[in-house]
Parts: structure tokens; sequence; C-alpha cells
């Protein structure tokens, strides 16, 4: 059932659209190298940088999920 109400604006829509074009394997790729070079950090003493390097594992993976939704439900 398409309600009004739910409906995206322009700016939206051409997000999804431009986000649908990445494949979905990037994001978990990218956060899979995230942990790593931050483990690469944290063995070589760097405990600022490897945290920071390291929080963005969970973003990445919520934008993969994203892509993912955008490319399931399509958008209208």
């Amino acid at each position: 059932m398409h309600r009004p109400e739910h409906d995206e604006d322009s700016f939206t829509r051409v997000i999804e659209q431009q986000t649908a074009k990445i494949p979905s394997h990037y994001f978990l790729s990218a956060s899979l190298l995230s942990m790593a070079a931050s483990a690469m950090l944290e063995l070589r003493g760097r405990e600022r940088a490897a945290r920071f390097i390291g929080s963005w594992a969970a973003p990445l993976l919520l934008m993969g999920v994203y892509n993912k939704l955008v490319k399931s439900n399509g958008t209208h």
C-alpha cells in the first residue's frame, strides 16, 4: 500500500539511486579493513588512532544494510 505521506523528497531519491550503484560487499570489505587497521595500530601502541579507525566498522556495516534495503525495496 502506497501512502503519499511516506513519499521521499527528490534529494533523498537521488541519494538512494546513487548509493544503490555501490556493491554491498564494498561496505563489508571497508568494515573489515577498518577492524584490521585498528588491530595493527593497537599492536603498534597507537591506541587513540586504533580506537578512531575501529569506530568506523559499525557505521560502515549500517551503510551496507541501508544499501541492501534500498536495492531490495527499490525507490519510488
